[in-house]
């Protein structure tokens, strides 16, 4: 069958029209979609830069919280600009919408412990019950605070042992914080022989408080009777330090007492025969 040269070059014709429109509606969907990626990651700069100032700002705003919250607010920006340039090019967003819910509903699902963390951490790094140095106690878990992150904490145990505690065991426990108040009060308990004088060993034990400089003048330390044996008395030394010399004062407080107590002829009851060892007994 003969060519028709006329239908041939109408075809091209109209093929040729039709490709140009498409051209130029791409070209306009195409200028659009770029402009839309330009000025959305400059807004999404913009806005992750304001953000974090802004909440720098804020007086104790915790470091880490201030870059997640910035860029949570960059990445959603981003995703929004993604979603608007797809619909340039006559993609149904909505749906585009529904599958990005569903993929977050199942990624939500699938992490759900990590998520606990998060938000764990989120909740410490706002309410701060502690901060980094200071010294806790969360259920079985006590040392000093490390890093506080978004998923862990890290703590180092008064005898150099590394911990790294997840947020959501951290927050779901009472927390004690040996830090946070500034000081501490410490009980020193001493035993005595029901024999020597009771009045004298209090004196001498606040006599002994207030010779160390480490000791608070206010509250005033107090001594007094803890409990009666036998032949005992158990004797109380209270006072207030700062919670940084808590430890080193416990102890040095401990050893002046018995040192004192020696020299002023106090005596410090010793255990009873049956509770030495056998071989003791024997010489």
């Amino acid at each position: 069958m003969p060519i028709d040269p006329q239908n041939t070059l109408l075809t091209v014709q109209t093929g040729l029209a039709q490709l140009s429109t498409l051209i130029v509606s791409y070209s306009f969907s195409a200028i659009g979609a770029v402009i839309l990626l330009v000025v959305g990651y400059i807004v999404a700069n913009l806005a992750e830069r304001s953000i974090s100032a802004g909440l720098g700002h804020i007086h104790g705003f915790d470091a880490t919280l201030r870059h997640f919250f910035s860029k949570i607010a960059r990445y959603a920006i981003l995703i929004l600009v993604a979603i608007m340039v797809l619909g340039q090019f006559g993609v149904q967003t909505a749906s585009i919408i529904a599958a990005i819910g569903a993929i977050g509903l199942a990624i939500g699902l699938a992490l759900q412990g990590t998520l606990q963390n998060i938000a764990a951490g989120i909740m410490l790094l706002a309410l701060r019950p502690f901060r980094i140095g200071e010294s806790v106690e969360v259920g079985s878990i006590a040392g000093s605070v490390e890093e506080i992150g978004l998923f862990a904490t890290k703590l180092r145990t008064a005898d150099g042992i590394y911990i790294l505690a997840p947020n959501s065991t951290l927050w779901n426990q009472p927390v004690r914080n040996f830090t946070r108040n500034g000081v501490r009060r410490t009980d020193i308990t001493l035993s005595i022989g029901s024999w020597n004088d009771i009045d004298g060993a209090q004196k001498t034990l606040l006599a002994i408080a207030g010779a160390e400089k480490r000791i608070r003048r206010e509250p005033a330390p107090i001594a007094f009777v803890a409990g009666l044996g036998d032949t005992t008395v158990s004797l109380t030394l209270r006072y207030w330090t700062a919670a940084a010399d808590h430890f080193a004062t416990q102890i040095d407080m401990t050893k002046r007492a018995k040192q004192v107590f020696d020299s002023e002829g106090i005596s410090i009851p010793q255990p009873p025969p049956e509770a030495s060892p056998p071989e003791a007994r024997k010489q």
